[in-house]
């Protein structure tokens, strides 16, 4: 289907829809934490956390991470499993990494400042043209244009985009045009307002548009189309696999590995876990304890099956079974593989489910004493 030309924006036009939702975001802005502040380092925390993480979800670890890393010199000064541990539940933690490492260079290249410039901003690990142009719009009212999720839905709207907003050919007329409806001032202020309006109000099904303050500008809303725009994601397809985790107990501890690049969860700690057939609780037992021997040189005796759990990663569907086992030799300690005990796996950085296991062991029980005769 061929995409009509969109519809420009005259300047007056762009005047009016800028006023209309600048007045309506300072009574309908939600009072977010990184909103309260025009620290650019508490800004870009923000912005990597809501990278496909939900506002709600974020803003506790916002100020958690930031009461333990006030700034860039004590976020790059931080172990790695410290970053790790405060992140951990908001997944995709290469972000988190990424943070780390950026913080390392603008310390070694900007003297623990966090730079002012686009192109520097650019130049930091894990950071692309949205990223920045937030950061510096918001911080520092610079006239940067922004498309995320929520502006995408919003624009796409504005414009009648029928084509599929996802492709280069369509991010490229949405930046465009994102530049182009940017007011001369409270750039900062007017990109959040656009992200806000996406989030409260331009909904992805069933918009509120009957109190959207800038419907009159909505090509969408005229023709009546706004569930037909923008065109859907295809749909994801899923792959089953099935999982098995294995605690090894050694008197009060536990045995796990740390994940190494290249795995899911790298740098992140676990217990033992492997793909494995789906199978019955009898063929399970023995079946780990033939891998952690191959794997990990870990002699074991299954016990039990302690759970199964089922979750997603990604496009992957998995089915996880839990096993209890007691050590019998060898799982020697390295940087990689170490024996803790309980209140030390709650220091370490742990995968969901991993944290899921961790909650699910019992303290050892103290050896009985012999009663005298």
């Amino acid at each position: 289907m061929e995409d009509p030309t969109p519809p420009t924006f005259t300047a007056p036009q762009r005047r009016q829809f800028a006023k209309k939702l600048l007045a309506w975001f300072s009574t309908a802005a939600r009072d977010l934490p990184w909103r309260r502040t025009r620290d650019l380092y508490s800004i870009w925390i923000s912005e990597i956390m809501l990278q496909q993480t939900q506002v709600a979800t974020v803003i506790g670890y916002h100020e958690r991470f930031l009461a333990a890393f006030p700034n860039v010199a004590a976020l790059a000064a931080a172990e790695e499993t410290q970053v790790l541990r405060l992140w951990e539940g908001l997944g995709y933690y290469r972000r988190a990494r990424q943070l780390h490492t950026a913080a390392k260079k603008i310390v070694a290249e900007h003297g623990g400042d966090f730079p002012r410039s686009y192109e520097a901003v650019r130049a930091l690990p894990g950071i692309g043209r949205y990223t920045a142009g937030a950061i510096l719009s918001i911080g520092l009212d610079q006239r940067l244009p922004i498309l995320e999720a929520n502006t995408i839905r919003v624009f796409s709207r504005l414009i009648a985009l029928a084509d599929d907003p996802r492709t280069t050919r369509s991010q490229a007329r949405l930046w465009t045009f994102a530049e182009e409806i940017l007011p001369a001032e409270n750039c900062g202020a007017f990109n959040q307002a656009l992200m806000e309006l996406g989030s409260e109000i331009c909904t992805p099904k069933a918009p509120s548009c009957a109190v959207c303050p800038v419907s009159a500008h909505c090509a969408v809303y005229a023709q009546g189309r706004t569930a037909e725009i923008p065109l859907a994601a295809k749909k994801t397809t899923y792959t089953d696999l099935t999982e098995t985790a294995v605690v090894v107990r050694r008197g009060s501890k536990f045995l796990i590995r740390q994940c190494q690049p290249g795995e899911r969860w790298a740098g992140l700690w676990d217990f033992p876990r492997f793909s494995s057939p789906p199978a019955s609780h009898e063929s399970w037992l023995p079946t780990a304890s033939d891998h952690l021997l191959n794997w990990l040189d870990v002699q074991i005796e299954p016990i039990a099956h302690l759970a199964t759990t089922k979750h997603g990663v990604t496009r992957f569907r998995i089915t996880l079974h839990v096993l209890d086992a007691t050590w019998i030799a060898g799982g020697k300690t390295s940087a990689q593989q170490r024996w803790v005990t309980r209140d030390e796996l709650h220091e370490l950085p742990l995968s969901v489910t991993g944290r899921k296991i961790a909650g699910l062991l019992a303290p050892a029980k103290p050896a009985r004493k012999k009663v005298k005769s």
